[in-house]
């Protein structure tokens, strides 16, 4: 069966990207073969402006990154929702003095409060002395203790998430995946009920929860699989263009 979907809105890490953090020449084709049919097609991650050396642009019409904090069409914007410094700076300052490692993104740089291993654009800073909004919070997650922390000190007005690989990700409760998802489609004209998402995580929880067809990764976790309408394989076997194929194409 041939469904009527006009908008394709994907994760990337887990979903779109291999393991090896690649994406398939199979599945590039059958995104460029969606969009020849007018179909808008966005991807939508936790990842910030490192995403944009992951996939190739011309692949998509959109793109939505910090879990919804900001989405772009081409480099314009078109929904933007940040943490003001206000509001985060004692949050962060406590988290600190308990031991958490973590930083405070804004415009591609890491204001952290430890140093990275790998390449990275990070600044150490203290954070008593930060005075900078940021598009996303995230702390090292080491034990359930040390969740419990976080939950007890966010502010109310900020979103906590949980991923597999063990980060607390922390957005403003405004941005996420499914509003930003609904600005372009606004602009698009394009309805809930055309939308396809693919996700594999539980910061991609609300867009199921939004848009008419929800389709879980075959590696998804399973809080991901109870709330998807359908399925594909997992992200090392194309599930993304297997799904497309059947469904759409």
């Amino acid at each position: 069966m041939k469904y009527s979907i006009k908008m394709i809105a994907v994760d990337l890490d887990g979903t779109l990207l291999k393991s090896d953090k690649t994406i398939s020449e199979h599945t590039k084709n059958v995104l460029k073969a969606c969009r020849e049919k007018g179909i808008k097609v966005v991807f939508a991650t936790g990842r910030g402006y490192s995403s944009n050396d992951l996939v190739p642009s011309e692949l998509f019409d959109g793109r939505i990154i910090h879990n919804g904090a900001k989405a772009f069409i081409k480099d314009k914007i078109y929904y933007d929702c940040l943490i003001p410094y206000q509001t985060s700076k004692k949050f962060l300052v406590v988290c600190d003095k308990f031991g958490l490692k973590g930083a405070s993104q804004f415009n591609g740089i890491h204001y952290s409060n430890y140093g990275f291993n790998d390449v990275i654009n990070y600044q150490l800073v203290d954070f008593n002395l930060h005075n900078q909004n940021a598009e996303k919070i995230y702390f090292i997650i080491k034990s359930p203790e040390d969740v419990n922390f976080i939950k007890k000190h966010i502010p109310s007005d900020l979103n906590l998430s949980i991923t597999r690989d063990n980060y607390a990700i922390i957005t403003n409760k405004e941005a996420t995946k499914s509003k930003a998802i609904n600005a372009l489609a606004d602009f698009w004209d394009i309805k809930e009920k055309e939308i396809a998402i693919f996700g594999d995580d539980v910061n991609d929880t609300d867009m199921f929860s939004y848009a008419g067809f929800g389709v879980a990764m075959g590696n998804a976790v399973p809080s991901i699989k109870q709330i998807a309408g359908f399925n594909c394989p997992d992200n090392d076997s194309d599930g993304i263009a297997v799904w497309l194929i059947e469904n759409v194409l």
